[in-house]
């Protein structure tokens, strides 16, 4: 199983930016995907999901400014935000699991982070 997260970069605050997670060795559309992020000195916390039914969650944090998508026959997952601010900064991670959880500890594979730095 490989996830290989891409897309991070530099951001003015109020900006935009799509971040790709690209999965090989499973069928992803079985399996909920996830998108962590990891602030420096912070834990690693939740930002969003979707279901293999479609169903999305997100964290309080970016809601109404993000969105997660899928291309399934690219075993593709996108995070898409906007109107990003400076504490979105951080490296943020493509994850999978069976199933559906807030906590990131909980979750089975993972790829490597990408970094996304919000400043002006």
């Amino acid at each position: 199983v490989q996830l290989q997260a891409s897309g991070g970069g530099l951001v003015q605050p109020g900006g935009s930016l799509r971040l790709s997670c690209a999965a090989s060795g499973f069928t992803f559309s079985s399996y909920w995907m996830y998108w962590v992020r990891q602030a420096p000195g912070k834990e690693r916390e939740f930002v969003a999901a979707m279901a293999r039914s479609g169903l999305t969650n997100y964290a309080a944090s970016v809601k109404g400014r993000a969105a997660i998508s899928s291309d399934n026959a690219k075993n593709t997952v996108y995070l898409r935000m906007n109107s990003l601010r400076p504490e979105d900064t951080g490296d943020y991670y493509c994850a999978s699991s069976s199933g559906w959880s807030i906590r990131p500890t909980r979750y089975d594979y993972w790829g490597q982070g990408t970094q996304v730095t919000v400043s002006s």
